[in-house]
């Protein structure tokens, strides 16, 4: 009999993202889809999806992956298995009884809340939360949103039967059930990830109660309705409820067990190991979510990372490729003189300064565009640094860096993230980790055995650059100081 296919979904803060996935994990060749869609932001930090954009776009890529399945003379006789999601974590959209979306998806980029989150802060002692949650009383989170959407619009706040995650209410609309994954919850700051359920003293204080959320489980549900009536090959697959795209990067990156840790630099950019065990802590300033039942995943993210590269792209009208590839190579160094706090986006780990904004320290009239593009990818690489090196604390050994996402298509910016860090980085050799991701932990769930990755081709740090990149680090925290 021909083993089953995974259908894996990828949603991402500007785009989705589809592929097929055989029994090992391995992407099939050609089942790629990608589509994108607005971000919406405003001056006051709000930061918004369309969830008919979403649900359009995932329709689209799911149809083109099936397509090309079905022309595929060897995946056409192979079953679809499961379909795995992974979602970008932290967001919400507020549904009625239907569970018809009756607000814009509310991203984790939103930070229009940081009032609010400030008056949590005053109500509650942010440390104990943290260490009951594992998330912090920031903009980020669930709890602010929430007290924000009540102040601001007690109307349309009081209108809202069920609060979803986007993964959710996507699978709600296509697959017409869905469970709220144990991942999916770690990520709101509503939830006990030691007790497995929801913090009733945190949905007191956001004015909820279990019923307003979906089930908690990462058992699947089965497809049916008329999206199975599209798509006949997905009628009653189990759909897995989403996983966090922190989770999945992990464990498509195969970072998955200690002395290994991973490193995604995309839209945003995290650093994250996992743990096993009922009970895991974090450091203040980093967060504690679930993979699942048995995992957790420790580390921490900030916001500002590949949409400061665009930024850079779009506003000092640079041109992306290979000549501006070839001339930040030539450029191994911070010889540029600027010191850069790169928070264009309310900033999170590991000192979660949400309103400071960005700034550029060391400007003359010999600095140029690719000088600041330089500086700011470095700043973002400081970040990173400083979360890894709080991480590292609570290592035996330091653990070894895989790397995924957008960063993978530079070497030169391999280069530099070893050099900024003193540590070898190895990049991952699946450059969908988060895609990857989705359809192992389906696979696991399914009872398939996931080979290990192997660790090849490390990028090393080259030492005067990485002592260089140390000073570097802490002209940036002395500025970053001044905020205080």
């Amino acid at each position: 009999m021909p083993t089953p296919l995974v259908l894996s979904l990828d949603l991402g803060t500007s785009s989705a993202r589809s592929a097929l996935f055989d029994i090992t994990g391995q992407r099939q060749p050609g089942t790629t889809a990608q589509q994108s869609y607005t971000l919406f932001t405003s001056a006051e930090g709000g930061a918004e999806i369309e969830p008919g954009a979403l649900l359009g776009a995932v329709r689209k890529c799911i149809a083109e992956t099936l397509a090309k399945r079905r022309t595929d003379s060897l995946l056409r006789t192979r079953p679809v298995g499961a379909i795995a999601v992974s979602s970008f974590w932290h967001s919400l959209v507020g549904c009625n009884a239907k569970g018809e979306a009756i607000t814009r998806i509310i991203t984790w980029a939103d930070s229009r809340c940081r009032a609010a989150a400030e008056s949590l802060r005053k109500d509650r002692k942010e440390a104990e939360i943290h260490a009951r949650t594992g998330c912090m009383l920031r903009a980020s989170f669930w709890p602010a949103k929430l007290r924000w959407l009540d102040r601001h619009d007690e109307r349309l706040f009081q209108r809202i039967a069920q609060w979803m995650s986007p993964a959710e209410w996507l699978q709600f609309q296509l697959a017409g059930g869905a469970n709220c994954s144990f991942s999916m919850a770690s990520g709101t700051g509503l939830f006990d990830p030691a007790a497995l359920d929801w913090d009733a003293s945190m949905l007191r204080l956001t004015h909820l109660s279990p019923e307003k959320m979906r089930p908690l489980s990462d058992d699947p549900t089965p497809v049916n309705g008329a999206f199975a009536a599209q798509f006949p090959e997905l009628k009653d697959v189990p759909w897995f409820p989403a996983i966090g795209d922190g989770a999945a990067s992990n464990l498509g990156s195969g970072a998955t067990k200690a002395g290994l840790a991973a490193i995604n630099v995309g839209t945003s950019a995290a650093v994250r190991v996992m743990r096993s065990g009922k009970n895991a802590r974090a450091p203040l300033g980093l967060f504690c979510y679930r993979v699942d039942a048995s995992r957790h995943l420790v580390g921490g993210a900030v916001s500002n990372a590949g949409n400061l590269r665009a930024w850079c792209l779009r506003e000092l009208r640079l041109t992306d490729g290979p000549e501006l590839e070839a001339a930040l190579a030539a450029r191994p160094g911070p010889q540029h003189g600027l010191a850069v706090l790169p928070f264009w986006t309310a900033e999170r780990a590991p000192m979660w300064n949400e309103d400071a904004t960005g700034s550029i320290h060391g400007l003359r009239q010999s600095t140029t565009a690719l000088d600041i593009l330089q500086a700011l990818t470095e700043a973002t690489y400081h970040r990173i640094a400083r979360i890894y090196d709080l991480l590292a604390e609570d290592e035996t050994t330091a653990p070894k860096l895989i790397v995924s996402g957008g960063i993978q298509k530079s070497p030169s910016s391999l280069q530099r993230l070893a050099n900024v860090l003193g540590q070898p980085v190895y990049p991952n050799d699946e450059p969908e980790a988060s895609l990857r991701g989705a359809a192992v932990f389906a696979l696991e769930k399914l009872g398939y055995p996931i080979p290990p990755r192997k660790l090849i081709h490390p990028v090393k740090p080259q030492k005067t650059l990485a002592r260089q990149y140390a000073e570097e680090r802490a002209r940036q925290t002395q500025l970053e100081s001044l905020l205080k």
